[in-house]
């Protein structure tokens, strides 16, 4: 695939909070990986549009909100893959967005629904509702949550070459995680942090495609700042200085509130001193320009 950058660098980055710290802090840079489908994103849909590929599908078929990753992803890798795609976004139609303009530029056809019917995506009757409107589709969960997603993203930890103790990850579906825990060895602790505020059933989703049950893992929920996509001005202020500091840029959804947990348990002693630190970089920067208008800021 053009401009694809697979094994994603692994930067180690100087930061004062761990070098005061004893840490050493490397940032796992999938959002490198391409300039329209980085992150997780490409490693959660690689496995999948293989799979559609042997079954001979044309058409790929997500879900997603209206600023989602994966729905501009996957329009993205569709095209450069040659398939039709179709986005079933979640609310009903607005103005455009950055998001969902490059989604139609790669020829994602849009299709908007109810909150209450996107609610049905996982239902057999209603994806058969969306095969007989779209036909020879091959349905892909939203944010990529099956069990080719989670495979996809083992290869993240397969590709570090070097030992370290702990590895972070942000969550939305819980699927990368997964990916992730499957990889480490026993010696080797993951950290999940959720975007989303008080989501229960994230623990259960990330269980359901964890390949051996161990206890070397924990999601915090303690820095989802507000909850999913909400405006934080302590956050805002954090990615700005964490960019000056390492020259690595982060969006507020995602990646910018696990390194604001990282750091901030790093400040709390938690991480061993000595020990090494991997974050993965999830990618998302996508989203900042829609977040941006939402907003009326600049990040």
């Amino acid at each position: 695939m053009e401009n694809l950058k697979i094994p994603s660098p692994l930067q180690r980055v100087e930061h004062t909070v761990f070098d005061n710290n004893g840490i050493t802090f490397y940032i796992k840079r999938d959002d490198l990986i391409h300039s329209e489908i980085s992150g997780n994103k490409w490693r959660k849909l690689k496995y999948n549009l293989q799979e559609a590929r042997a079954q001979k599908k044309d058409t790929i078929l997500t879900f997603g909100g209206a600023f989602s990753n994966h729905i501009a992803s996957a329009a993205a890798i569709g095209k450069q893959k040659g398939f039709k795609t179709v986005g079933v976004i979640r609310g009903e139609e607005q103005l455009e967005n950055p998001t969902l303009t490059r989604a139609k530029e790669n020829g994602m056809q849009l299709y908007f629904v109810s909150r209450d019917e996107y609610k049905q995506k996982g239902e057999t009757d209603y994806q058969l509702e969306l095969r007989n409107k779209f036909g020879n589709v091959y349905i892909i969960p939203e944010g990529g949550a099956n069990e080719l997603g989670a495979q996809g993203s083992e290869e993240i930890v397969n590709e570090i070459d070097i030992d370290f103790d702990y590895i972070c990850c942000d969550l939305g579906t819980g699927t990368t995680f997964s990916g992730v825990i499957n990889s480490i060895v026993k010696e080797q602790y993951a950290i999940g942090f959720s975007a989303l505020k008080g989501e229960d059933k994230l623990t259960e989703a990330v269980q359901k495609f964890e390949k051996i049950k161990r206890k070397n893992w924990h999601i915090s929920f303690d820095y989802h700042l507000g909850g999913f996509a909400k405006r934080s001005t302590e956050l805002e202020e954090f990615i700005k200085e964490f960019k000056e500091e390492t020259n690595v840029p982060l969006d507020p959804i995602y990646t910018g509130k696990m390194a604001f947990g990282i750091l901030d348990l790093a400040k709390k002693d938690y991480f061993k001193k000595g020990s090494s630190v991997i974050m993965v970089h999830t990618g998302g920067l996508q989203g900042i320009e829609g977040y941006n208008q939402r907003y009326r800021t600049n990040l």
